[in-house]
């Protein structure tokens, strides 16, 4: 990979970090959270979005249209999912186990069904930064945990939904030609008008969210849609293979931020898979 592609990849890494990191700061409804972000980026993308219609480096056509609706649903099952998998487990298996099988699943597919054929050295440096990511989580079996079996279930399908809207992302931009910006504008203003109903049946708790919620909102807005738009960027002239992985060096940060902010234990562990993580983007540089 490019230098440059990989600075995108990590740039868009640490706005991912931030934005999760900003979003445990949540006090009000949930679903009117997601909503109200998700509405606020749509408010903020769709302008940018058409304006890179109307120069005609993206046409308003079927195949936009298909492929942001795809995303969106995407993208969603991927929201639903992990938020029934939190709901039934713990989030200390849940996480960890969706963050690393969804690049890991990326990559397989990438490869034996897409056919791309990064270098040995690439996929090594690929499955480094996996393992750092699972030195940073942990061991989802440690004592502390209950019921792991039903955390590394819901872990899985949730990891199968990144890998399949990381793959369909993948050949919207590449195989289709959507531009990223206006494609990934489409996929929030669906993700907005589906999330809708859900919000207006909770109006009435909508000022109290506004209240507590809109600095992290605000944050998210601008941050979430920034970091994903980098990623279909870097898609574009990077295999998915490589760029699926790199991109959970998010954890790491987030990682950290955790410790440094909310006092979260463990830091020898975390530095510690920072560095294998490290290791493993210098391979992929390679």
């Amino acid at each position: 990979m490019q230098p440059g592609t990989i600075a995108l990849v990590l740039i868009a890494s640490v706005a991912h970090a931030v934005w999760n990191t900003v979003s445990k700061y949540k006090r009000g409804d949930t679903v009117l959270f997601v909503w109200a972000y998700t509405c606020a980026s749509a408010v903020l993308c769709v302008p940018i979005g058409a304006a890179v219609a109307t120069s005609e480096a993206q046409p308003l056509n079927w195949q936009l249209a298909v492929g942001a609706v795809v995303s969106a649903a995407l993208h969603l099952a991927y929201s639903l999912t992990l938020q029934a998998g939190y709901d039934r487990a713990e989030l200390g298996v849940v996480y960890p186990v969706a963050r690393g099988t969804g690049p890991v699943l990326s990559m397989l597919v990438a490869i034996l069904i897409l056919g791309e054929r990064p270098s040995g050295l690439a996929m090594l440096g690929a499955l480094t930064v996996v393992a750092g990511v699972v030195v940073v989580t942990g061991n989802p079996f440690r004592s502390r945990h209950h019921r792991p079996m039903r955390g590394l279930l819901w872990g899985g399908v949730t990891g199968a939904a990144i890998a399949a809207y990381t793959l369909w992302d993948s050949y919207s931009v590449t195989a289709l030609h959507l531009a990223p910006v206006t494609y990934y504008a489409g996929t929030l203003l669906v993700q907005s008008l589906i999330l809708t109903p859900s919000a207006l049946r909770r109006r009435a708790r909508l000022p109290a969210t506004a209240r507590v919620d809109a600095a992290p909102v605000l944050t998210i807005a601008v941050l979430s849609p920034l970091a994903y738009i980098l990623v279909l960027t870097a898609i574009q002239t990077a295999p998915v293979a490589l760029v699926a992985p790199l991109r959970e060096s998010s954890i790491v940060i987030g990682s950290l931020l955790a410790w440094r902010l909310f006092q979260e234990d463990q830091l020898a562990r975390r530095i510690s898979g920072a560095a294998v993580v490290l290791a493993g983007i210098a391979a992929i540089s390679l």
